[in-house]
C-alpha cells in the first residue's frame, strides 16, 4: 500500500502528516509531527452495524506510552502502562467532543478513534496534534464523516492588550492570562476548552478571532490532501424508522406531549413522560411487533426536540416557563456537616451538589507519574455522580470519564484564586456530592467547592461562581440562547456553554455543540449573558458567605512552619529515619522536610505541634556558652554522669559540677533516667559540651 506525506507549518512550527505508512489496516491512519512530538491516529469503522444499536456507537482511546519521552514508568512493581490517567481522559474526551457533532448519528456500525502518543518532546503538548491527526484520519478513512476540522491551542498573555501565542509551550501556559483549545470547521467554532486567570469575555472572544485564520489554513490542507487521495466512503446502516412506527408512535404523543414537557415541576414531566413512553412502546408491540419497540426512544427524542425548538423560537417559551436569562431558585448551606474541615450545599433548581473540604499535611499531596506531567499536587477536586441523584437505580462503580472531565471542570475554576503554598501551606482535597440531577452538575460543583473552602477558612482570594448556557438554534439569524439549562434543554438543546469565573472574569470555559459550529456572535452573546448569571449566583452565595471564615475550622489540623539549615535536614530525620520516626511517635504530629530547610508539622492539636517543633529546634539549634538545658541522665561514670538533652546531642557533668559541695559518688546525686536542668559551660573543639547543675545553684543564689 502506498503511503503519503504532506507538510505545512503551524505558525512558525513545521507540521507534517504521513498516511498510511503506519496501520496500514485500520480505516484511515495518520502519523503526525509538530515539532518532536508525533503521535498515530487511527480510524477505524465495523463491517456490519451492531445489532440492536440504539445510540450512536463512537469509541475515542488516547494512549499514552511512556516510552515517548524516554521513560520507564516509576512504579516499582508495575512498568507496563495501565488504565489510562486522568490527563489521557481528558485529552480523548476533548477529541471526542471535536468530532462527534461531525456524524450522522443515526450510524449504528462501531467506530473507534485510537490516538496514539509515541514520540513527546515535553514542549508541545499531543492533544491538539491529535485532534488535527484524527480529523485526517477520519477524512482520508471509508468512514462517512463531514469534516475536516481544524484546532489549535491560543494563549492571551498577561498584561498586554494584543499579545497572542500560537500552540504555546508547556512553560508559557503558566503565567497567561487565558490559556484556550478551540476546534471547529472553517469560520465557526464547535469545541472550546479554557482556562483563565480571570481573564475578561473580551479576550474570549479576541483569541477566538485570532485562531480562526490558523484553523482555517489547516482545514486547506487537510482538504488539499483529501482531494489528492479522493477517498472512498462506505455505506453504512443508519437507525432509520419505518415511517409507520413513527406515524403511530407520533399519534401516542400528538394528545399530552406539550403537557408532559412544558410544566414547572421537572420531576412530574418525567413521570409523565415516562407513561407516554411506556404507552407509545405498547401500542408499538402490538402494531408493529416486538422489535420495532427499539425505535420508540429515538422518535420521542426527535419529537421533544422539535417541540422544544419550536416553543422557543415560535412562542418565545421554556420548558419550565421562565425567561431566556433567568437561572433557576438558588439555595444556599454552608457548615452543614459537623465533623468535616468545611462543607457546603448548593442548589439551582433540582440541582442540588453537597462540597466537602478536607485539610491535609502537605506530605498528603498527590504524587504524579504520567507520561506528560510528573510531580505533585496539593489541591484535589473530586467529583461523584452516584445513579440515585437522576431518580435511577444503577451499579455503584469508580469514576468513569464523565465523572473526571467534570471534576476537572471544576477544579480549574477555582485553581486560579487558591493561595500558594506560602500563604497556605496545606494540602486541599475538596469531594464534590451530586445528590440531585437537573442540569449543570459540574458548576454546581464549582459554586459548592466555593462555599466549603471559605467555610473551612481556606483563603482563596475571590469566590467563584459557574453557569451553564444553552442554545436553541435553526439557522445563524434564529435562534435562542439559555441561561442555565435543565435537563430536556441539556439533551434536546444544540450547544452546552459552561463558564466559571469571579465577579472580575473567566476562570474556566467549556464548549460543546450539537450542530456542525457556532460563529464568534453567538458565543460573544453567550458569554455576555453568562456573565449576569454568574454575577447573579455570586450575589446569592455572598448572602451566606461572602469571604472565608476568619479562623480555620476547629476540626482541621494546624501546620506549624519553620526554616532549618539544610545542612541539619539529616540530624532530624536520623539513620534510616530513625530521629523523624520517633518523634513522630512521641507527639503524634506529620513532619514534611523540603530540601531548602522548610520543615512542615502538621498535628490534630496545638500540643502535638508545639512538641515536635520543640524537638525539632532543639536538634538543630547551636549551643553556646550559657544556654540552659533540659535532659534525662543516659549514662553513669566513675567521674560524672552524661546528659541527652537533645536528640543525639549529649553533655558531661563533671562529679564536681553536680553540686555545691563535696560529692563522693555521682548515683548520691542523680541516677540513669533522671530529668536535670544544667548550663553549657564550655565547648571543646571537638564539640563536646561540659555541663554543670551546680551552675545554676550559684546564678539562683
Amino acid at each position: 500500500m502506498k503511503f503519503h506525506t504532506f507538510e505545512t507549518k503551524v505558525g512558525e512550527t513545521p507540521f507534517k502528516v504521513e498516511i498510511n505508512k503506519v496501520a496500514m489496516q485500520a480505516g484511515g491512519s495518520v502519523l503526525a509531527t509538530f515539532g518532536k512530538t508525533t503521535v498515530l491516529a487511527t480510524a477505524t469503522m465495523s463491517n456490519h452495524p451492531r445489532q440492536g444499536a440504539t445510540f450512536f456507537p463512537l469509541t475515542v482511546d488516547f494512549d499514552e506510552k511512556f516510552y515517548a519521552t524516554g521513560r520507564i514508568k516509576g512504579s516499582r512493581f508495575v512498568k507496563r502502562e495501565g488504565r489510562p490517567t486522568t490527563e489521557a481522559i481528558l485529552s480523548a474526551r476533548l477529541i471526542d467532543r471535536c468530532i462527534r457533532p461531525l456524524f450522522d448519528h443515526r450510524i449504528t456500525n462501531e467506530i473507534q478513534v485510537v490516538v496514539t502518543v509515541l514520540s513527546f518532546d515535553r514542549e508541545n503538548d499531543p492533544d491538539v496534534v491529535g485532534i488535527v491527526a484524527t480529523s485526517l484520519a477520519l477524512a482520508v478513512s471509508d468512514i462517512p464523516w463531514s469534516g475536516p476540522i481544524g484546532a489549535v491551542r491560543v494563549n492571551k498573555l498577561m498584561g498586554e492588550s494584543d499579545g497572542f501565542k500560537l500552540n504555546p509551550l508547556y512553560a508559557d501556559r503558566e503565567n497567561a492570562l487565558l490559556s484556550i483549545v478551540l476546534a471547529g470547521k472553517r469560520d465557526q467554532v464547535n469545541m472550546i476548552e479554557a482556562e483563565g486567570n480571570e481573564a475578561p469575555e473580551d479576550a474570549i472572544i479576541e483569541s477566538i478571532e485570532f485562531a480562526k485564520d490558523h484553523i482555517n489554513t489547516l482545514i486547506d490542507f487537510q482538504e488539499k490532501i483529501v482531494k489528492e487521495l479522493k477517498p472512498k466512503k462506505r455505506e453504512v446502516g443508519l437507525l432509520i424508522p419505518d415511517e409507520t412506527v413513527v406515524k403511530t408512535v407520533r399519534e401516542c404523543l400528538k394528545k399530552d406531549l406539550e403537557v408532559a414537557i412544558f410544566i414547572p415541576d421537572h420531576i412530574e414531566s418525567k413521570q409523565l413522560m415516562h407513561v407516554l413512553k411506556e404507552a407509545a412502546e405498547a401500542k408499538v408491540a402490538e402494531v408493529h411487533g416486538d422489535d420495532a419497540v427499539t425505535h420508540v426512544a429515538s422518535i420521542i427524542e426527535e419529537a421533544v426536540g422539535e417541540l422544544i425548538m419550536e416553543k422557543a423560537l415560535e412562542k418565545g417559551k421554556r420548558a419550565d416557563n421562565r425567561a431566556f436569562d433567568e437561572v433557576r431558585e438558588i439555595e444556599v448551606t454552608v457548615g452543614a456537616l459537623p465533623c468535616p474541615h468545611g462543607s457546603g450545599i448548593f442548589r439551582r433548581g433540582l440541582t442540588q451538589v453537597l462540597s466537602v473540604v478536607t485539610l491535609g499535611a502537605p506530605g498528603d499531596e498527590e504524587h504524579l507519574d504520567g507520561m506528560e506531567i510528573q510531580g505533585t499536587r496539593s489541591y484535589m477536586h473530586h467529583y461523584n455522580f452516584p445513579p440515585f441523584a437522576p431518580g435511577e437505580t444503577g451499579p455503584m462503580r469508580g469514576p468513569g470519564r464523565r465523572e473526571l472531565g467534570h471534576g476537572a471542570l471544576a477544579e480549574r475554576a477555582i485553581m486560579p484564586v487558591l493561595p500558594t503554598k506560602e500563604q497556605f501551606p496545606y494540602t486541599i482535597r475538596v469531594v464534590s456530592e451530586v445528590l440531585s440531577s437537573n442540569g449543570s452538575t459540574s458548576m454546581a460543583s464549582t459554586c459548592g467547592s466555593t462555599l466549603a473552602l471559605m467555610d473551612a477558612g481556606v483563603p482563596i482570594r475571590k469566590p467563584v461562581a459557574g453557569i451553564a448556557m444553552g442554545l436553541i438554534y435553526e439557522s445563524e439569524k434564529k435562534y435562542r440562547i439559555l441561561t442555565d439549562i435543565q435537563g430536556p434543554e441539556d439533551h434536546s438543546g444544540h450547544m452546552d456553554f459552561k463558564v466559571a469565573g469571579t465577579r472580575d472574569g473567566i476562570t474556566a470555559l467549556q464548549m460543546d455543540v450539537k450542530v456542525e459550529g457556532l460563529p464568534t456572535r453567538i458565543l460573544k452573546e453567550a458569554l455576555d449573558q453568562a456573565k449576569q448569571a454568574r454575577l447573579h449566583i455570586l450575589a446569592e452565595m455572598a448572602k451566606v458567605i461572602a469571604e472565608p471564615r476568619p479562623e480555620l475550622s476547629p476540626t482541621a489540623p494546624r501546620v506549624i512552619v519553620m526554616m532549618v539549615d539544610p545542612t541539619k535536614i539529616r540530624d532530624i530525620i536520623g539513620s534510616g529515619g530513625e530521629t523523624i520516626n520517633k518523634i513522630i511517635d512521641q507527639t503524634g504530629a506529620t513532619i514534611d522536610i523540603e530540601d531548602d530547610g522548610k520543615v512542615y508539622i502538621t498535628s490534630e492539636n496545638q500540643k502535638g505541634g508545639a512538641d515536635a517543633r520543640a524537638i525539632i529546634e532543639s536538634i538543630v539549634k547551636e549551643y553556646q556558652v550559657g544556654d540552659i538545658v533540659s535532659g534525662k541522665i543516659a549514662s553513669i561514670l566513675e567521674f560524672g554522669a552524661f546528659v541527652a538533652f537533645a536528640p543525639k546531642k549529649q553533655g558531661m557533668v563533671h562529679i564536681s559540677e553536680l553540686k555545691t559541695g563535696f560529692v563522693k559518688r555521682v548515683e548520691d546525686v542523680v541516677k540513669v533516667g533522671d530529668m536535670v536542668t544544667a548550663k553549657v559551660i564550655k565547648i571543646d573543639d571537638l564539640g563536646r559540651y561540659n555541663l554543670s547543675i551546680k551552675a545554676l545553684e550559684k546564678d539562683k543564689g
